[in-house]
């Protein structure tokens, strides 16, 4: 079987690479790609996704079913992807977005063959995170991959879309990179409804994005012996108030689910809050935006059934 590399292609003119030492060459336009730590890299060093690369690193394990004793990541994989291991042991799949590993470490699971992508130097947690040979970890630019056409089997991008600056060529991209027959499946923040843009997230990133990254974590993680006990409790009230203060709040605290201890609970919702207030880009996508970017991209996709209403969407490649 060819080595994952082998897959790997020049993002400007999309040809093979050459390997020389730690160094990609192409030899058609003459760019050349660092290969640091084991991971090819096809982007800069310095990027918009710089919070990613900060919280992943310093939450590398915190999402991990396999580091924390939970199999919520399993679980969330399966009921968006509806794929198993019958469907991917010895499949090409892309994880597009891969953050720390969180879904890659399932895929590799179900005997997938891997290739994970991602912008940001969450790369190096994914690379500590994720055993197994059979996977070939990536920093590059989902808007540019440096991936050969028709490559994969499956492709999923989980929670990424709305957290980029070009989302539709991302879907583009992903959709070139894909065989015939093969399944995509794509999960976002959903933009369902009028009132979306006004949930509390939104009105305090316009300042929370601008500020220096490793400030804003820093607060976040201060000011938590205050904020995760009150929310802890808000958050438990019955019903329609408990969804309220989360609307009103800005503040990701999972109330609803079991930790084996208060640390990984406390250190989930700092994640996610920080994960909330501080990228670049944050814009919920509504489902007609992605089925006319996949029109626009001219490839043939039949809808697949989903599981997962909100945000979810699944296609097949036709042609």
């Amino acid at each position: 079987m060819p080595s994952l590399s082998s897959h790997l292609a020049c993002p400007a003119c999309r040809l093979p690479l050459n390997s020389s030492g730690d160094v990609l060459k192409c030899a058609a336009c003459s760019q050349n790609f660092p290969i640091l730590n084991g991971i090819p890299r096809f982007v800069p060093k310095e990027n918009y996704a710089e919070s990613f690369g900060l919280q992943w690193n310093r939450f590398a394990s915190t999402q991990i079913d396999s580091k924390v004793g939970t199999n919520r990541s399993e679980s969330r994989f399966s009921d968006e992807t509806l794929w198993n291991k019958e469907s991917l042991n010895g499949k090409l799949v892309l994880d597009a977005g891969c953050g720390s590993g969180r879904f890659s470490e399932i895929a590799l699971k179900f005997g997938a063959s891997l290739i994970a992508v991602d912008y940001s130097s969450a790369v190096e947690a994914a690379q500590k995170n994720l055993s197994g040979t059979d996977k070939l970890i990536v920093q590059g630019d989902l808007a540019s991959l440096p991936i050969s056409n028709e490559t994969f089997n499956y492709i999923y991008c989980i929670g990424v879309l709305q957290h980029t600056s070009e989302p539709a060529r991302i879907v583009s991209e992903l959709l070139r990179c894909l065989k015939v027959g093969g399944e995509i499946t794509l999960t976002f923040y959903e933009n369902s409804s009028w009132h979306v843009l006004w949930y509390s997230k939104y009105l305090v990133r316009p300042l929370t994005k601008r500020l220096p990254k490793a400030l804003l974590l820093k607060v976040i993680e201060k000011t938590s012996p205050l904020w995760f006990p009150l929310t802890s409790f808000l958050f438990s009230l019955p019903g329609n108030l408990s969804r309220g203060f989360r609307f009103l709040i800005p503040i990701a605290n999972y109330v609803e689910y079991k930790y084996t201890n208060p640390k990984i609970a406390r250190d989930e919702a700092i994640l996610d809050t920080f994960d909330m207030l501080s990228p670049s880009y944050d814009k919920p996508i509504k489902k007609s935006e992605i089925q006319s970017w996949i029109l626009e991209s001219g490839i043939t996709m039949q809808a697949l059934s989903v599981k997962q209403i909100h945000g979810t969407m699944r296609f097949k490649r036709v042609s």
